[in-house]
């Protein structure tokens, strides 16, 4: 099978934007959490490292696979007792941070340094999906933790490239 990734990453995008997430909104999360280490660190830099780690098929991957959960669950595609676990953002479900794993993984263990502490503090536009995620009918459970990887891996770029 011949896998056009330009088609998938354009696709991972869409999703990200259909959910409510721009590419800024990721750059400014990691532009929040490196500011301190770097003066000069700009949000069109961050962008940029951003964009670098949506090249990365294990990324695409993983935000394809996340947020089509995330939908499925919402038209009730999934089945009890999971369904449930899904739309309520179960706290001990956990396969939402094992996906976004994957995602930070890709950059080192300060990848996941910098995940925990985004995940933590639900930074940016992260809040604001997790908080949309406990309105009736919508699930963000694993939007929320892909978005969160994805800043938290551009951070640990800049940090690795720096």
């Amino acid at each position: 099978m011949n896998v056009d990734y330009e088609v998938i990453r354009n696709k991972a995008i869409d999703l990200l934007e259909q959910r409510g997430v721009k590419l800024i909104d990721i750059a400014k999360i990691t532009l929040e959490i490196q500011k301190q280490y770097y003066d000069n660190l700009t949000i069109d830099e961050c962008l940029d490292h951003v964009n670098n780690v949506l090249n990365k098929r294990e990324v695409l991957n993983a935000v394809l696979t996340g947020v089509t959960i995330d939908v499925l669950a919402e038209q009730g595609h999934i089945e009890e007792p999971l369904k449930s676990l899904l739309m309520n953002d179960y706290s001990l479900y956990g396969i939402d941070e094992v996906l976004a794993y994957s995602i930070v993984n890709v950059y080192g263990s300060i990848g996941l340094t910098n995940f925990g502490y985004i995940d933590k503090l639900k930074v940016g536009i992260i809040g604001e999906v997790d908080k949309l995620g406990k309105t009736p009918n919508r699930c963000n459970t694993f939007l929320d933790d892909i978005v969160g990887a994805i800043a938290a891996a551009a951070a640990s770029r800049i940090a690795h490239t720096r």
